[in-house]
């Protein structure tokens, strides 16, 4: 029984480093390659995630759309394989959120921008399930869950659910960040010209960046265990 939970273990932290490994060389090789039609480069303070993915726009969009597939399809299996290391019944429900999260990431890569309505639906649904997973989590801590805990977990786990919950009610709700009156993501790849800093660009990315430290923390958790 110790020789399967290990090599569960061992599985769910090899899919989950090389799915990381995977969305981070993808996003690195497309932003170096990016060119705007003004032959500037890529600027993380002005673009956005579905501008490097679109095809026809930046030329790197292969590389980051296959980054996020197949990226996010190996985060599902370090969920899946995570599930098998039950230590309270509500790593049930958090794991299974996790997949679902990946999952529409993984969508948001196979349907670039150019369908737009897919893409915008799966990116839609990756916000709320990221945050639905994260609220699981803390939910996870309070009845006493022992194999995510760690101080890394906690307080990138923090402050993405206070940056997605941020993001999303903005999209929504005219607090001066997106324009008002738009469905979700619209502002995000409709509006020119923008300033040099675009609070919803940066705003994004912010989101994506404590969002894979929280899943990096989540991992090394997985490889204590072994």
């Amino acid at each position: 029984m110790v020789d399967k939970s290990k090599k569960l273990s061992s599985l769910a932290f090899k899919f989950g480093v090389l799915g990381i490994i995977g969305l981070f060389i993808g996003t690195a090789l497309s932003v170096a390659g990016y060119q705007d039609y003004d032959g500037s480069g890529f600027n993380f303070l002005n673009h956005t995630l579905s501008e490097l993915g679109h095809y026809g726009h930046s030329t790197m969009a292969v590389v980051i759309n296959g980054g996020l597939f197949f990226g996010s399809l190996s985060l599902i299996l370090f969920s899946l394989f995570s599930i098998q290391l039950i230590d309270n019944k509500l790593l049930y429900p958090l794991c299974f959120s996790l997949a679902a999260t990946f999952f529409c990431l993984a969508a948001v890569g196979l349907f670039p921008v150019n369908v737009y309505h897919l893409h915008t639906a799966a990116l839609q649904y990756f916000f709320y399930l990221a945050t639905c997973s994260i609220t699981l989590y803390f939910v996870y801590l309070l009845r006493q869950g022992g194999m995510f805990y760690s101080r890394w977990n906690i307080v990138t786990g923090l402050l993405t659910l206070i940056s997605f919950t941020v993001f999303l009610l903005s999209s929504y709700i005219d607090l001066g960040i997106f324009g008002s009156d738009r469905p979700f993501y619209q502002e995000m790849v409709m509006e020119l010209p923008r300033p040099v800093i675009w609070w919803p660009a940066a705003l994004e990315w912010l989101c994506l960046l404590l969002f894979l430290a929280w899943c990096c923390g989540m991992i090394r958790s997985v490889k204590n265990r072994v």
